[in-house]
């Protein structure tokens, strides 16, 4: 009976751990920043939590000053204030402090600054992403005949024929009906801009986050270290429904993008269905590998 019990439990483990291993989105109470999926946000990670080790301190700091100052300082207790005007010890305190820890903020942050806006690779793949009221357009510029489709949020009753009723890998409003497909390990450079208002393409997982401006072309990039889709949204308020555009960023080894991008330039849907089942055979293959390991 113990023995039942325990392989129910690791069964529903495995079942919890396999609508989620394959995709990264946000989740409910969410505190921390998204799992890093590239090198670039495994920096930002870490940038995140080298502050903390400056604002915690900071912070209380300030918050002992504060009460300090009202246990000390207050009118019941010094009911003739104090007439000091100038105390040269504290003020060169107050002038340097602040100061060096810019310093320590700065160098780290120019850094990563630099690795973000200077990539040391040359692209091997161009995408092109046009925000609109409210869905994203992508183009990839490959070949003399470009590959582009339009990425929409996907509607509950569309869901069975996209085959995407799993809602652990296809959440509600951030699941669309053609996610972006790039290659793993391969530098990507993405072009943004928008046709009518200013958007925002906002991936986590890749710390990515860049306006899409109407008659201007931002350029940024990325290189997935692994393979899962992840998931973004515009990121600037771009009217009614701007909560209502996702951005969906499928990546997977370099011959199964080979085989999608051949297939998608005759038939997107039938090209984003063979991908799915290549993909969902291959998580399920090691979600039974793993049930049959217990």
């Amino acid at each position: 009976m113990k023995n039942k019990a325990f392989a129910v439990l690791a069964a529903i483990g495995c079942l919890l751990f396999a609508s989620t291993a394959f995709a990264d989105q946000p989740f409910d109470w969410q505190k921390g920043l998204q799992p890093a999926a590239t090198s670039i946000m495994e920096e930002i990670r870490w940038f995140e939590q080298y502050t903390l080790w400056f604002i915690v301190p900071i912070t209380l700091f300030v918050l002992v000053l504060l009460i300090v100052v009202v246990v000390k300082f207050r009118e019941s207790k010094n009911p003739v204030p104090s007439k000091t005007s100038h105390n040269t010890a504290i003020e060169v305190v107050w002038t340097l402090g602040p100061v060096i820890v810019l310093l320590f903020l700065a160098v780290p942050s120019f850094q990563l600054l630099t690795r973000q806006l200077a990539p040391t690779e040359e692209p091997e793949l161009t995408i092109k992403a046009t925000g609109y009221q409210w869905y994203w357009g992508y183009e990839y510029q490959v070949g003399e005949s470009p590959l582009s489709f339009d990425s929409i949020l996907l509607q509950d009753g569309d869901r069975a024929a996209a085959g995407k009723e799993d809602r652990g890998v296809y959440p509600r409003l951030l699941a669309v009906d053609n996610e972006v497909v790039v290659p793993v390990g391969k530098h990507v450079r993405l072009l943004v801009t928008a046709a009518d208002v200013i958007h925002a393409f906002a991936m986590p997982s890749f710390g990515v986050k860049i306006d899409a401006v109407p008659g201007r072309l931002n350029e940024t990039w990325f290189k997935a270290d692994r393979e899962g889709l992840f998931y973004g949204q515009c990121s600037e308020l771009c009217g009614k429904d701007h909560a209502f555009m996702p951005i969906a960023i499928r990546v997977v080894s370099q011959e199964k993008y080979d085989t999608w991008l051949a297939a998608a330039a005759t038939n997107l849907g039938d090209a984003n269905k063979a991908l799915m089942a290549s993909v969902d055979g291959a998580a399920k293959s090691v979600n039974v590998a793993a049930n049959a390991a217990q």
